[in-house]
């Protein structure tokens, strides 16, 4: 994961208060997707984001400062989905099961929007962490070193060190075959699962 810079990004302007309001920000951050998605920073502009979503500029900018607050919401909003990933591969007892499933989860991630996956990644390397994006960030260590310290696992000799070690291969695998545009679920899962055994100790 990008390491905590002290600068931070410019956080949302306000949280939304009411259904309405959320939804206005759902609508907002979901468009902010698309054009990343379909046309790439290039045409990633508040205007672009604010017609796409049906709002006034006006209506954008009481949730978002710019372009940096928007990104950093998308960030904020695809970790919280994989973490929702996590915790449901998470609670079955077996520690190898578990961290099957959190290998599967990751890859699904990725590969399941991979442009905007691929354009999330460079921007949550270039931007820095504010209080939300290191909250989630933080969230995915804490369920990936439960897993860890389970009886069917190898004992590491330094838990939180092999729970960074473990994170690192797994986004370092996954982002790289982003990058590279691939699509193969089943092959990327297996290399993955074959690194991170072998950094624990475990056959797979």
């Amino acid at each position: 994961m990008s390491q905590t810079p002290t600068q931070q990004r410019p956080p949302p302007r306000k949280s939304p208060r009411q259904a309405r309001s959320a939804e206005t920000v759902r609508a907002i951050v979901e468009a902010a997707a698309r054009i990343l998605e379909q046309g790439g920073l290039g045409a990633f502009t508040t205007n672009a984001v604010a017609e796409r979503a049906g709002v006034s500029i006006g209506s954008l900018y009481q949730y978002f400062p710019g372009k940096e607050a928007l990104i950093g919401a998308l960030i904020v909003r695809e970790t919280f989905q994989l973490i929702e990933d996590w915790e449901a591969a998470a609670v079955t007892a077996s520690g190898r099961d578990a961290l099957a499933g959190l290998i599967a989860a990751a890859v699904a991630h990725q590969l399941r929007r991979p442009a905007l996956a691929r354009l999330i990644d460079l921007e949550e390397a270039r931007l820095p962490f504010d209080h939300e994006t290191r909250r989630v960030s933080d969230r995915l260590r804490s369920i990936l070193r439960d897993v860890l310290s389970r009886a069917d696992i190898p004992a590491q000799r330094d838990l939180d060190t092999a729970t960074q070690d473990v994170l690192a291969i797994i986004k370092g695998i996954v982002d790289a075959a982003g990058e590279r545009g691939e699509q193969d679920h089943v092959d990327l899962t297996a290399r993955v699962r074959r690194a991170v055994y072998g950094y624990l100790g475990s056959s797979a």
